[in-house]
C-alpha cells in the first residue's frame, strides 16, 4: 500500500483545524479549499470512499504536500490511504460471510437433495409407456443416471461430483447440468438485473419525491402504483403483457431474439435483444419497484423528523441540502439491505415471466425439470439461487458500511 509522506508546507502544523495542508503537488501554491482533488478526497460520500482507494494505485512515487483528511491519517506525518482499520474490517466481513456461506450451501443442498430424491414416482416411468424402448434399455440408463443406487450414495456422488464442476447428467436433455446451466444462467442473470435496475433507478426516486411531497397528488399516485403492483399476480401481468404486445405490435411477443438473428449485424443483434428485453424486465420489475418505492418513502420520512434533520433546517440551509446531504444516506440503508434479498428473489420471481414470456432462462428451464422430475437439475437451481442470494447479501453489507461509516463491520 502506497503511503503519502507530507513534507515542508503540506505537514499538520501548516494546515487548518480540518486537516487541509496549505499546498499540494496538486495544485501548487493555492489553497486546499480551491483543489478539486482534495475536496473529492475529503468527501465522505461511497464513491469519494472507492477514490480515495484508486488515488493510491495511480501514485506510484511518493509526492510532498498531498492533503488529506484526519480522519484517514494516522498520528505521524506519514499519512496511509486506503490501509485504515475500517478497510481491514471490512475485508474480514467479507472473510466471515465466505466462510459462513460454505456450512450454509451444504445444509440448503442437502436438505433440498433429500425433498427432491425422496419424492414418490420414478424418474424415469415414462419411458415404459414407449413401445420402442424395452426394459433392458431403461435399467441401463437408470444405472447410467446413478438412479439404481441409495439416495445418501447419490448424494455423495452428486457432492463430490459439484466439488469437480461435475453437476450430474440431466434426465430431461441427456447432457451434462453444467453445460445447460452454463446457456441459461446468462440470460436470467440479464433479466434480472435488468429488472432490478429498473425498479431502483425508478422506484427510489420516486419514494424521493412521495416523502419530499407527503400528501400531495404525487404522493397519493405513488401509492396506488405500489398497491396495483404488490397486488397484482406476475402471471396477469405477464399475460396482460402478451396482450398489449400482440395488440399494438410494439414489442415482439415472447423469446429472446428474432427468427432473423443470426443475419442480422452487430448494432442490429444488440438492438434486437434489447427490443426482446423490454418487456419481460418491465414486467419482472413492478413487484419489486413497488417495494422500493414503499421502502424509500417511509425510512426517508422517518429520517426527515429526526433531530439532526431539524438542526440543519433551523441553521437555514435549503431544501434540497437538508435532503440530500442529512436525511438521503441515513434513509438509504434500508434500502441497500433490501438490494441484496432482491437479487435472489429476482432469480425465483423470474420462472412465471420466463414461462409465460417463453424467455430461456433458468427459470423456466427449473419448471421444466420439475415437471420432468430432473433431479439434477433441480439441484442446480437451487444451488444457484442460493449462491446468488449469499452474493447479494455481501454486496449489500459492503455498501452499507460504504454508505454509513457508523456501521460497525464486527457485528
Amino acid at each position: 500500500m502506497l503511503r503519502i509522506p507530507l513534507t515542508g508546507g503540506g505537514s499538520e502544523e501548516n494546515g487548518d483545524e480540518k486537516g487541509e495542508c496549505s499546498a499540494c503537488w496538486f495544485h501548487g501554491r493555492f489553497s486546499c479549499m480551491l483543489c478539486p482533488l482534495c475536496l473529492v478526497l475529503r468527501s465522505r460520500e461511497p464513491m469519494a470512499w472507492i477514490l480515495k482507494l484508486g488515488v493510491n494505485a495511480v501514485l506510484s512515487a511518493p509526492r510532498s504536500g498531498l492533503c488529506a483528511p484526519r480522519s484517514f491519517c494516522g498520528p505521524s506525518t506519514t499519512r496511509l490511504y486506503g490501509s485504515s482499520e475500517r478497510d481491514q474490517a471490512m475485508a474480514k466481513l467479507l472473510a466471515r460471510r465466505l466462510a459462513q456461506a460454505i456450512p450454509l450451501l451444504f445444509g440448503i443442498s442437502l436438505l433440498s437433495f433429500l425433498i427432491v430424491a425422496l419424492a414418490p414416482g420414478d424418474p424415469l416411468a415414462h419411458l415404459a409407456t414407449d413401445p420402442h424402448i424395452s426394459p433392458q434399455t431403461i435399467e441401463a440408463l437408470r444405472h447410467r443416471l446413478g438412479l439404481d443406487v441409495p439416495a445418501h450414495i447419490r448424494y455423495w456422488r452428486w457432492l463430490v461430483g459439484l466439488l469437480h464442476g461435475d453437476w450430474g447428467i440431466s434426465l430431461q436433455y441427456r447432457i451434462p447440468v453444467s453445460t445447460l446451466i452454463a446457456t441459461r444462467a446468462l440470460n436470467t442473470l440479464i433479466l434480472s438485473l435488468s429488472a432490478t435496475l429498473v425498479a431502483i433507478l425508478i422506484g427510489v426516486p420516486l419514494g424521493i419525491i412521495a416523502a419530499v411531497r407527503r400528501q400531495s397528488l404525487i404522493d397519493r399516485a405513488c401509492g396506488w402504483l405500489s398497491t396495483i403492483s404488490l397486488s397484482t399476480p406476475r402471471v396477469f401481468l405477464g399475460l396482460l403483457a402478451l396482450l398489449l404486445a400482440a395488440k399494438t405490435g410494439w414489442f415482439p411477443i415472447g423469446g429472446q431474439h428474432s427468427a432473423a438473428f443470426d443475419r442480422l449485424t452487430s448494432v442490429q443483434r444488440l438492438l434486437d435483444a434489447l427490443h426482446h428485453l423490454i418487456l419481460p424486465a418491465l414486467v419482472l420489475s413492478l413487484a419489486p419497484l413497488a417495494v422500493y418505492l414503499r421502502q424509500m418513502r417511509g425510512h426517508l420520512l422517518e429520517t426527515l423528523d429526526q433531530e439532526y434533520v431539524r438542526t440543519a433546517r433551523a441553521k437555514g440551509l435549503s431544501r434540497s441540502a437538508v435532503i440530500l446531504k442529512h436525511a438521503l444516506r441515513p434513509a438509504l440503508n434500508p434500502v441497500i439491505t433490501l438490494f441484496g434479498y432482491s437479487i435472489g428473489n429476482l432469480l425465483s420471481g423470474s420462472a412465471l415471466v420466463e414461462t409465460i414470456m417463453a424467455w430461456p432462462g433458468v427459470g423456466q428451464m427449473t419448471v421444466q425439470a420439475v415437471f420432468a422430475r430432473d433431479i439434477y437439475v433441480l439441484m442446480a437451481a437451487v444451488m444457484v439461487t442460493s449462491l446468488l442470494l449469499i452474493v447479494g447479501n455481501m454486496i449489500a453489507d459492503l455498501l452499507l458500511a460504504a454508505n454509513d461509516p457508523k456501521i460497525k463491520l464486527e457485528a
